[in-house]
């Protein structure tokens, strides 16, 4: 199990994803020119990863990974399959509950056409980070029951990174203790005792679209160009 940080369990919202981003920031500052890479999960993540990556003066990009939903139980992750192909799946979950071969093929098919769909958009814009021998940050706008996450750090880990770390500005706390067996630190800002979801914990939760992460991105890239 990697090293969990709670660092409050106050329930109070952050004003926006934008906010919630630079608070996360500044207990991350060590990793400040370490030559880091921050992974926001989209859609919303991405935001939170953007305000991280400037802080951090690190990398950004984003993590096209996706789970597999279980039958009946569309939460409960019995696998997850990444960007690149690769497939990873939860042998305890898919024996418990009988899933078979053909069920996870088609799951796998139907998560790898969505992966696609995003990676023609986002990697016209910005070329796939390489994440090997690097300290990694995986970041989300909260998590709640954590399968999503959890698909993002099976494809990074994937990738031989150096470091994992999984940073959020807020969390389920029974979540965010079974994740951080995924990360080598897990850093939660607020696990507040009540949780119901996300966007409970922001003023402004607006959506989050394709177009808005494609200019995120782009952003970054002549962010880049500019240094």
């Amino acid at each position: 199990m990697g090293t969990l940080r709670i660092i409050s369990r106050s329930g109070e919202r952050f004003d926006d994803r934008r906010e919630a981003g630079q608070l996360v920031s500044r207990e991350l500052l060590e990793l400040r020119g370490q030559n880091a890479v921050v992974l926001g999960i989209p859609r919303g993540g991405i935001v939170i990863a953007r305000e991280m990556a400037q802080a951090l003066e690190a990398d950004l990009d984003i993590v096209l990974a996706r789970k597999l939903r279980s039958p009946g139980h569309e939460e409960l992750a019995m696998g997850s399959v990444a960007e690149g192909g690769q497939v990873f799946l939860n042998d305890m979950v898919i024996q418990e509950l009988g899933v078979t071969k053909d069920y996870i093929e088609k799951e796998k098919a139907r998560q790898m056409a969505e992966i696609a769909r995003r990676a023609e958009m986002i990697r016209k814009v910005r070329p796939k980070v390489p994440l090997e021998g690097r300290t990694v940050v995986v970041t989300d706008d909260g998590v709640a029951t954590g399968a999503t996450l959890q698909a993002a750090l099976w494809a990074a880990r994937h990738e031989q990174p150096k470091r994992i770390i999984a940073a959020m500005p807020v969390g389920s706390e029974d979540t965010v203790r079974r994740l951080a067996e995924d990360a080598d630190e897990m850093l939660c800002l607020r696990a507040p005792p009540f949780f119901v979801a996300v966007g409970q914990f922001y003023v402004r939760f607006e959506p989050v679209e394709d177009e808005d992460v494609l200019e995120i991105l782009k952003e970054e890239s002549l962010r880049k160009v500019g240094k």
